[in-house]
């Protein structure tokens, strides 16, 4: 597990210029994702929003590859999602929230999704933000990501997750307290 400080939300001068260059190379190698939209833009956004920097970060060091997917022109942001080809590394083997995980009474996870997200200053996608995604690529061909799950279901105990199986987006329940090596989740981020 990737050990991110979230009271030291402060990146040094290296760190933020080497997360730059990084998000910049994949976002001009990843066009077909954000067609409209300049680069240069993005920057003087990210730049102007240090917390979104360190949330950014975060995306990254735990495995998500975080790339602009689109521009929300109501509220002015533009939105990342985690595009790693598999659910992000660092995220993985957690249950769904922490009653989920406190109702575990042994082979408890190290964190729970939606604690960490919240860490991390990120969302979990939504199942139509996962869909989104899925149209931009072919992702969690061979893991699955938690995604937002209703109250009404959750309230019964349950969680939803998706994956990509046979060229198709399957999205599946299970016991929120459940928690496997192949399954992560994904986020968002409004900058």
């Amino acid at each position: 597990m990737i050990n991110l400080n979230p009271d030291a939300k402060e990146l040094s001068l290296e760190q933020q210029e080497e997360l730059l260059q990084t998000l910049q190379v994949r976002f001009e190698k990843n066009k077909n994702r954000h067609p409209a939209i300049a680069w240069a833009e993005v920057q003087a956004r990210i730049e102007n929003k240090p917390e979104k920097l360190w949330s950014l970060y975060a995306m990254e060091e735990t495995g998500g590859e975080p790339d602009v997917v689109g521009y929300d022109a109501e509220g002015q942001e533009y939105l990342f999602y985690d595009c790693s080809p598999e659910s992000p590394k660092g995220r993985r083997s957690l249950c769904y929230d922490l009653a989920s995980w406190e109702s575990r009474k042994q082979f408890k996870p190290e964190n729970n999704a939606m604690n960490m997200a919240a860490e991390l200053g990120i969302e979990l996608l939504t199942e139509e933000q996962y869909r989104e995604l899925q149209q931009l690529g072919h992702f969690d061909t061979k893991t699955s990501s938690w995604i937002k799950t209703p109250a009404a279901i959750r309230k019964l105990g349950g969680a939803l997750f998706c994956d990509r199986r046979y060229n198709q987006v399957f999205v599946y329940h299970n016991g929120a307290e459940s928690y496997y090596a192949a399954r992560g989740f994904r986020g968002s981020l409004r900058v």
